[in-house]
């Protein structure tokens, strides 16, 4: 009997020596534009589907606490009323809300980022137990390597702007992703703006920042 014990925690221990949230995860969020200039609204739907992998280092015996790192891709939509223009004498961005004779029917931003998750993670899991209640909170680190702005009229003229002046192509932003087993709620939070204090926005430098509130799923 004392043999077999001994045979069980031996197991467990080998077995928890090994424990790690190693995780691919999928994403998708609706998307709330804040930092808002003057006149600029939301219109229709804004949202992202997110994809990636974070690598899990515990930080304590039992493991239910510990740090996690990955590589993640991320594609974005925003739609409102910021339109923006190429000056033909001087070649700089203009930037200004839409008005009714501009007569526009689809009018948004679209983006694809490289993101680099860094999280505190705490959790309820054991060696033995893959269902759990998880809270995780860190900041995500970006770089958007693809932005296009795209506007198209009722009379179907088409704009498409792909290099406006002041865009802040790295991105920084905190989440916050909680939840039981699977399904998780996520918050992002995007500190930085889309656009520098370098550009006049109607009556305002620079702005339009981002929360993305949506469900993601972890897969072990």
């Amino acid at each position: 009997m004392l043999l077999a014990q001994r045979e069980r925690f031996l197991a467990y221990s080998e077995t928890d020596s090994l424990y790690r949230e190693d995780q691919f995860y999928v994403s998708a969020t609706f998307h709330v534009i804040n930092q808002r200039p003057s006149g600029i609204e939301q219109s229709g739907f804004s949202g992202g589907i997110h994809f990636g992998f974070i690598r899990d280092f515990p930080l304590n015996k039992r493991r239910n606490w510990a740090l996690g790192f990955g590589v993640g891709y991320s594609l974005n939509v925003y739609n409102h009323n910021l339109v923006l223009s190429k000056d033909s004498d001087t070649g700089k961005t203009l930037f200004r809300a839409s008005t009714t004779e501009d007569n526009i029917r689809n009018n948004r931003f679209r983006n694809q980022l490289v993101e680099i998750p860094i999280e505190l993670r705490w959790r309820t899991s054991s060696p033995e137990n893959y269902k759990f209640w998880r809270i995780y909170s860190g900041f995500r680190l970006g770089y958007m390597h693809s932005f296009s702005y795209q506007s198209e009229s009722e009379d179907n003229r088409k704009i498409t702007l792909r290099k406006p002046d002041g865009l802040e192509r790295f991105r920084l932003g905190t989440s916050l992703t909680f939840g039981f087993n699977t399904f998780n709620f996520n918050i992002y939070y995007s500190i930085n703006p889309f656009f520098n204090n370098s550009v006049a926005i109607t009556d305002s430098r620079g702005g339009f920042s981002t929360v993305k509130i949506g469900l993601l799923f972890y897969i072990l």
